[in-house]
């Protein structure tokens, strides 16, 4: 083996090893999510270079500088402008979804005018406008980190695949009885899961539509659905109030998370999924480990439902939107108080997104 270069990623704080190894070209992701301004970068590289052989002595200084750098991008506390940076005329009715292509270049737009469009970022023109569907449009993807094509899931109980250069639908996939509200390729973007308000999730076969597998469980709505890191499980949240796990290999269930006392709104993983956060309409939202699939806390300060929820990159906060007008962040590495409290909308806070600090 014989190391090439060293790779950093930022957010969430990582390094990756791009070695040869016979010939072939590989990369190993070491994650870094507890990097602080108060980690000995010169023992972190010395625990790096016992772990990994292909990290000799001749490159321990290169090492420490890297990670050095990637220690000043994650703990820079310099407040950075935010600005708008283009309006974007997109559809003549409301929208219901936006998603960002991997180096943030184009973006999609979902409507209820039954189509979903493909724009450039930098000069806000339109690139494509994808039709075909026969009611809304309301959940579309990319598959990132290649972002050559795009999943669309509709009213109308279908979702399609779409070439992202040039707009040609390439697969339609059929077989839910009611509306599609979410669809996601998977991490290899090899398949394809959806979620409909049949109660059902199923999963497609990316290249040729092919249905592989219908997951049955839930008792009502499918809302949310995420599959881990690996693609070998991926949790349903449903207005049964539970989050479903399942072997995405067997399509089997392997557990069910029981807590909640009314409809859930979404629920989804840390970065290296050991915690589901799922949050609902009863007003609270609930952390779970996946090791156990043991509750760890509940989260009860709003005073309204809960209607989303998102980790911070680290997986060590947790942020709440509800419709008591408020967003608040939760420590969840520990004690689970309470943070901050963010007050000053004036109706209901229905997403949230966390950006990370050091």
């Amino acid at each position: 083996m014989k190391l090439l270069k060293f790779l950093l990623r930022y957010f969430p704080p990582g390094l990756a090893l791009e070695y040869t190894q016979g010939g072939v070209v590989k990369t190993k992701m070491i994650d870094l999510l507890d990097l602080s301004a108060e980690t000995d970068v010169r023992a972190l590289a010395e625990s790096i270079k016992a772990a990994e052989p292909v990290v000799t002595e001749s490159v321990t200084e290169q090492l420490v500088e890297t990670l050095q750098k990637l220690q000043a991008k994650v703990c820079d506390t310099n407040a950075k402008p935010y600005y708008k940076y283009k309006t974007l005329q997109t559809h003549l009715l409301p929208l219901t979804n936006i998603a960002f292509d991997k180096l943030g270049k184009r973006c999609l737009t979902g409507s209820y005018d039954r189509t979903c469009k493909v724009w450039n970022i930098d000069s806000g023109t339109e690139l494509l406008t994808l039709e075909g569907h026969k009611n809304v449009v309301y959940t579309a993807s990319f598959n990132n980190p290649a972002s050559d094509k795009i999943v669309t899931g509709s009213f109308d109980a279908t979702a399609k695949i779409w070439c992202s250069r040039t707009g040609h639908c390439v697969q339609t996939m059929w077989g839910h009885s009611a509306q599609v509200v979410v669809a996601k390729f998977s991490p290899s973007n090899d398949k394809v899961a959806t979620g409909s308000l049949d109660a059902t999730s199923k999963i497609f076969q990316t290249e040729t539509g092919r249905e592989l597998a219908t997951l049955r469980g839930h008792t009502q709505e499918i809302v949310a659905l995420h599959y881990d890191n690996d693609g070998n499980q991926m949790i349903t949240g449903s207005f049964d109030g539970t989050v479903s796990i399942w072997d995405t290999r067997t399509a089997s269930r392997t557990s069910v998370l029981i807590g909640h006392r009314a409809d859930l709104s979404n629920c989804v993983y840390n970065f290296d999924c050991s915690l589901i956060g799922s949050s609902s309409m009863d007003k609270t939202a609930k952390v779970w480990e996946t090791r156990m699939n043991r509750c760890l806390a509940t989260l009860r300060r709003h005073d309204d439902e809960v209607l989303d929820l998102s980790f911070d990159n680290n997986g060590k906060k947790l942020a709440t939107a509800s419709s008591d007008t408020t967003a608040r962040v939760w420590d969840v590495s520990s004690s689970f108080k309470q943070l901050a409290w963010m007050k000053d909308h004036r109706d209901e806070v229905s997403k949230v997104r966390t950006v990370s600090s050091c």
